[in-house]
């Protein structure tokens, strides 16, 4: 039986290389909800093996507190991640990330590999979680069977920078020639039960920017935001946690629908607005994340 871990909270999922002992120990004290324990871009071809001893003996050795602890692997369609599940998994990580998905044969064949992981190890069937990060103009246009591949995939991630250099895009601040990608991406999660991480914000220095960004994301519908350095986790914390004044609100509204629910009423007028059950479904949202 599939052991389900969607409803984890997750706004903060930051990168560490898997060849740095030290950086994964400081990063299991910060403030962050996932650390990503990397295989793939922060690491050198000759580093690879490294890596792989490091990112196991750090979840061996340090105590996350809490904290999910997810390897990234490399691309499915090399050699490599056979021999990275090889290596970690008897350390006990939470799951696995598979970089530049661009099919559901891609999350398949990793799919097929902790399948065997679990056997081998005794642990139950889908218990190591799986993600897949988007990063290609093929990756975007097969979201559909991407987000349906396998049940044990519980999230999508944007990876922007590859995306764009993909597309042969120009980055900007604004972003706009990756909106088409994250409006996709945010619906395929949402049509599918999955999470949705937003793209990293690369310059760790500026938090205003970064604070807006997070916020936009949220908007679309983004339960999490990348981060590539631990200033910015804060940050991002915080611009996908509700408010005070929107948990508030959200009470009030869930406790005048049940009023008027028992009052046989349907739709009905809350503090100058008609309301509806899509809106309800919305406060009820916000009370799940803050919880």
């Amino acid at each position: 039986m599939a052991v389900a871990h969607r409803h984890f909270a997750r706004r903060s999922l930051l990168f560490m290389p898997g060849d740095s002992l030290k950086k994964i120990q400081k990063a299991a004290g910060w403030e962050v909800d996932t650390v990503l324990l990397d295989l793939e871009d922060s690491v050198a071809p000759s580093q690879k093996a490294a890596a792989r001893a490091g990112v196991a003996a750090a979840l061996h050795e340090i105590e996350f507190n809490g904290r999910e602890r997810l390897v990234r692997l490399n691309h499915a369609q090399t050699e490599l991640p056979a021999t990275e599940i090889e290596a970690t998994a008897p350390a006990r990580p939470d799951g696995y990330i598979v970089p530049k998905v661009e099919s559901a044969t891609d999350l398949l064949a990793v799919d097929q590999l902790l399948a065997s992981a679990e056997v081998t190890l005794g642990l139950a069937a889908e218990s190591l979680r799986l993600f897949a990060m988007v990063e290609t103009a093929r990756g975007v246009m097969n979201l559909p069977t991407i987000s349906q591949a396998c049940s044990r995939l519980e999230g999508l991630i944007l990876g922007a920078e590859d995306l764009a250099s993909d597309l042969g895009a120009v980055r900007t601040a604004a972003g706009w020639e990756v909106f088409y990608a994250r409006s996709a991406l945010v619906t395929a999660a949402a049509a599918n039960g999955l999470q949705a991480f937003d793209m990293v914000f690369t310059d760790f220095q500026d938090a205003v920017g970064l604070e807006a960004e997070s916020r936009f994301a949220r908007q679309l519908g983004y339960t999490g935001k990348t981060c590539i350095h631990p200033n910015q986790t804060p940050v991002v914390n915080q611009a996908f946690a509700p408010t005070a004044a929107e948990l508030e609100r959200a009470r009030r509204l869930v406790s005048a629908f049940e009023t008027e629910h028992a009052a046989g009423a349907g739709a009905f007028t809350f503090e100058g607005r008609m309301v509806d059950l899509p809106m309800l479904a919305a406060a009820r949202k916000v009370l799940t994340r803050a919880r």
